[in-house]
Parts: C-alpha cells; sequence; structure tokens
C-alpha cells in the first residue's frame, strides 16, 4: 500500500526537512518487506491566496484515486502508535492500494474536504505547526512499520 503525505506549502531545507527525509528513508526500508510503501510527500502551494477552498481544491488534485483518506485535524481522533499501527495494516490488509495523509494551511482543512475523509487523525488538542505536524506524522508512519515489523523502536 503506497503512503502519501498531502499538505499545503513547501518545506525549505533545515532541521525539519532533514528529519522528514530520514523518517522517509526509514519508513520505505522498514514498510517495504511488509507491504507499505513507498511514502510519498506531496506539496501543493495556494500562491494566489485563495484560503481553505483553494487550497482543498489543489490538495484534491493530489489525492491518488482510490485512497483511503485521512485528514489532521485537532477534532480528529487520537490514537495510541500501536493503534496507529494497526490502522495502518488493517487498511492493507483490506487491499487498499493507497493511503493519503492530508495536512491543511493554516487556517485548517476546508469542511467540504474534511466531510469526505475516512478518518479524521489528531495529535492532541494543543495545534502543533504545520511543518512539525509533518515531521510527527512521518515519525509516527516510521513507528508504525516499526511495530508491525517487530522492531525493538517501540518501547511502550
Amino acid at each position: 500500500m503506497r503512503v502519501h503525505i498531502v499538505a499545503v506549502g513547501r518545506l525549505r531545507k533545515g532541521p525539519e526537512r532533514e528529519l522528514i527525509d530520514d523518517y522517509l528513508t526509514r519508513f520505505d526500508r522498514t514498510g517495504r518487506t511488509l507491504g507499505l510503501g513507498p511514502l510519498n510527500l506531496i506539496e501543493v502551494e495556494d500562491k494566489k491566496g485563495g484560503g481553505m477552498v483553494a487550497e482543498a481544491a489543489l490538495l484534491e488534485r493530489a489525492l491518488p484515486d482510490g485512497a483511503v483518506l485521512v485528514v489532521l485535524d485537532e477534532r480528529g481522533r487520537v490514537m495510541s502508535s500501536p493503534e496507529f499501527s494497526d490502522q495502518l495494516a488493517g487498511w492493507r490488509d483490506l487491499g487498499r492500494g493507497d493511503v493519503a495523509f492530508v495536512i491543511g494551511g493554516a487556517d485548517g482543512i476546508d469542511p467540504s474536504l474534511r466531510a469526505r475523509a475516512d478518518a479524521a487523525l489528531s495529535f492532541g488538542q494543543m495545534v502543533w505547526p504545520h511543518m512539525l505536524a509533518r515531521v510527527m506524522l512521518t515519525e509516527q508512519l516510521y513507528r508504525a512499520a516499526s511495530i508491525l515489523a517487530g522492531s525493538p523502536y517501540h518501547r511502550a
């Protein structure tokens, strides 16, 4: 199952980019034997300043056809890492070809796109910077693959 992170905004060089690249590599290496991956980061940018509606249109165009759509949203479900890994494995085991995690812009995700989602995931009630949310998501995807592989990375 291919995994996609579809996010508003472009990530420049710097520590966040280095962390994301590291976790992308780790996920691809660990997930390959589990039927997970590759992990793709797709960035969209609303250069015209159209707000959430324009961002939603860009995000929708970037989504793979038929993908499980998961939005990152503070109102979403808070999961433990093992629950997240079970969910990922469940979609894979159902034969889903793609899962796409969507991270909106500064104002969040347009309600029409949020309503289409198969699931909503939250990293807690706090609001996180969007670039940091990418780091956290890539780390959790790697952690999920590690849990499914029986790796000692996750110690709970």
